[in-house]
């Protein structure tokens, strides 16, 4: 399997690593998240928005990281609407349709 990224791993692959920092880049619509062991992903905005059925209207106020487990972060709209984003959906690929 060819991946896009070479540093994402295969679905169900990756090892669960805290999540360091996220922050949204808004000039390049996206979310850059930092992992404890270094690595840093830029996770596009319209993926996010697509998994968590987000209107395309909806403008992000707050990105906040889950303290506790550090294993991800919500992102709270303008609309009261809320994205979940885990640390598996950052890191991994999806699984491919047959």
């Amino acid at each position: 399997m060819k991946t896009a990224n070479p540093l994402k791993t295969p679905f169900g692959k990756a090892r669960h690593c805290p999540i360091r920092h996220v922050h949204f880049k808004q000039w390049e619509d996206a979310f850059e998240v930092e992992f404890e062991d270094g690595l840093s992903f830029l996770e596009p905005h319209e993926t996010i928005r697509v998994a968590n059925r987000i209107s395309s209207e909806a403008l992000p106020v707050r990105v906040v990281l889950d303290e506790e487990l550090k294993s991800g972060f919500f992102v709270h709209y303008d609309n009261q609407q809320v994205a979940e984003v885990s640390w598996s959906f950052i890191k991994e690929h999806p699984p491919e349709k047959p």
